[in-house]
């Protein structure tokens, strides 16, 4: 074992063990301050594309929201145009069913 005492441990540059301790402790603090500023730079550039692109979004929404609406303007006059597709069936269907009956009263008739 080494006979020196903690007072002669790294001290060549004649500073107390106290000294150098608290030098330390200022570079350790001026690290984290770049640190933090750096880090607080890219958030703000985050922030700021986060912010860009709110527009964007925003816009996407109204146009989701727009073709909804047109959607259901589309079911709504689909459905009224079934509805008269049916009702022209229907009548197509009676209209046949008195031509059938018409047919079989002419098909019933004796031939002179």
């Amino acid at each position: 074992m080494s006979e020196e005492t903690t007072q002669n441990i790294g001290g060549g540059d004649g500073r107390s063990f106290e000294e150098r301790v608290f030098a330390r402790f200022d570079a350790l603090e001026t690290r984290m301050s770049s640190g933090f500023q750096e880090l607080d730079a890219r958030i703000q550039r985050l922030e700021a594309r986060s912010y860009d692109t709110k527009p964007i979004w925003e816009q996407a929404l109204k146009q989701i929201a727009d073709l909804s609406r047109e959607l259901v303007d589309t079911k709504r006059q689909l459905s009224r145009r079934l509805d008269r597709i049916e009702s022209i069936v229907l009548e197509i269907r009676s209209d046949f069913g008195d031509l059938e009956n018409r047919f079989g009263k002419l098909e019933a008739k004796p031939t002179q």
